[in-house]
């Protein structure tokens, strides 16, 4: 067996000496990153805040409400289907929701507007999704009727799709795409869980899904911060939807802080940091805000691996409130609210991320750690990626009380034995491709 030498040390504390950590940027990922503009995300939020209300269950008119918004967005979209050479499609996939007795109160027609960035491999079917919802509201959730201009909850996120199709329509990935603007959030995500059945019933390769909600506004109320320096991602543990022979390699390997939504977690915050200056991304570590959920949570039902991409500093005076000024306080979800440096910095993080995984090869198969005798190293074993080309393989270990990856160790062999002990350590394997491309980790199976 062969072993390989330390290549890359990321913020490491596993030695009291002082470590540098390397920075490697793909150029061609770096040029898009630097394409996201502030001038053409305030262009659109301007646009979608026009239409009064996207409210739901707000009537069709030309010029209010949300079908309105829809159009808009797809117009959006197909103005860039040219330039991709054919590869961008978009069209609004509608369905009837049934009358419920909550939220909707009578059978409604919504509509999901996507988006998809056909990959340019014919034997690659993964998918990558990346979501905000369209829909705003006000106080009452059933108010369909007044202005509810929903600038940051979620017209930040459905700009940031805007502005990613714009820029990444241009560029070819082995992978497939697809940007949607998801209807129905506020009224019980239904665009997202109508769009993850579908996904499930038709059988998806769905690697990962991004969900962008609230990622615009960088002043908190009550406390007063005012950072946009740090953006959240949240992720699942112990996933949503877990068979008992997966809680059972989950207990006996410790992995619940190893779930497959956190690998991707941690991934976002290793990409976002590389390409994007000034921004920290704090892990969070649950599905959501605490009782609360966005539209990855039904794709984390359906056992997809999903999370959330979310401000850091949330302010309630502007989400889910009327319009209207109280002891000097003014309320409302209002564009004069955003601060379009930071949904920039937050647009690019999803644009790096993207690229990289529609880029990179899929993860290793079969990753495997050997448990066939006791000893002080560790030996990992994998299988070449399905799809795409593995120029070699990181193997990622960190300590057990760590958050994020520590050291990264590179081989082109399939397996590599380390003098680091299983007892002490975590592990996990990720494919690279010719140009740099990381996949996402995998966390090791005990084998024999």
């Amino acid at each position: 067996m062969k072993t390989a030498t330390l290549l890359l040390i990321l913020l490491s504390p596993l030695s009291s000496l002082a470590q540098v950590a390397g920075i490697h940027r793909m150029p061609a990922i770096q040029t898009k990153v630097e394409e996201v503009s502030k001038d053409s995300l305030e262009s659109y939020l301007e646009d979608l805040v026009s239409f009064g209300t996207r409210h739901s269950l707000s009537p069709d008119q030309d010029s209010r409400g949300i079908e309105a918004a829809r159009q808009y967005v797809l117009k959006k979209f197909q103005s860039y289907e040219h330039a991709s050479n054919g590869r961008l499609t978009a069209a609004i996939d509608y369905f009837t929701v049934a009358a419920n007795g909550r939220r909707v109160l009578e059978d409604t027609r919504m509509g999901n507007v996507m988006a998809t960035l056909k990959g340019t491999d014919p034997e690659d079917d993964r998918i990558f999704i990346v979501s905000g919802h369209i829909d705003s509201r006000v106080s009452d959730i059933m108010n369909a009727e007044d202005d509810a201009p929903g600038a940051n909850d979620d017209g930040s996120g459905v700009v940031a799709l805007i502005e990613m199709v714009r820029i990444l329509s241009r560029k070819d990935f082995p992978a497939t795409i697809i940007f949607v603007a998801v209807s129905g959030e506020e009224q019980g995500l239904i665009g997202a869980a109508h769009l993850a059945r579908r996904a499930r019933e038709e059988n998806w390769n769905l690697v990962a899904m991004i969900n962008n909600d609230m990622i615009g506004n960088s002043a908190s109320s009550g406390t007063d911060i005012r950072d946009n320096t740090k953006l959240r991602v949240f992720s699942e543990g112990v996933p949503l939807l877990e068979t008992e022979q997966m809680a059972s390699l989950r207990r006996s390997t410790n992995a619940e802080n190893d779930s497959k939504s956190r690998q991707l977690a941690r991934y976002i915050k290793e990409i976002g940091e590389r390409y994007v200056d000034q921004l920290e991304i704090k892990l969070l570590y649950r599905n959501d805000r605490f009782l609360r959920g966005g539209d990855h949570t039904p794709f984390s039902r359906e056992g997809f691996t999903a999370v959330r991409l979310c401000e850091m500093n949330e302010n309630y005076y502007q989400q889910h409130q009327d319009l209207r000024t109280e002891e000097g306080i003014q309320y409302g979800d209002l564009i004069e609210h955003i601060d379009y440096e930071y949904l920039r910095k937050n647009t690019a993080v999803n644009l790096a991320v993207l690229a990289n995984l529609a880029t990179a090869p899929s993860v290793p198969e079969s990753v495997g750690l050997d448990i066939s005798g006791l000893s002080n190293s560790t030996l990992l074993r994998w299988e070449a990626p399905e799809y795409g080309t593995a120029k070699g393989y990181y193997v990622l270990m960190r300590e057990t009380s760590s958050a994020m990856w520590e050291r990264k160790f590179y081989t082109e062999e399939m397996e590599l034995e380390l003098p680091y002990s299983k007892d002490n350590y975590f592990f996990a394997v990720q494919a690279v491709g010719e140009g740099g491309a990381e996949s996402l980790a995998v966390f090791p199976r005990p084998v024999r």
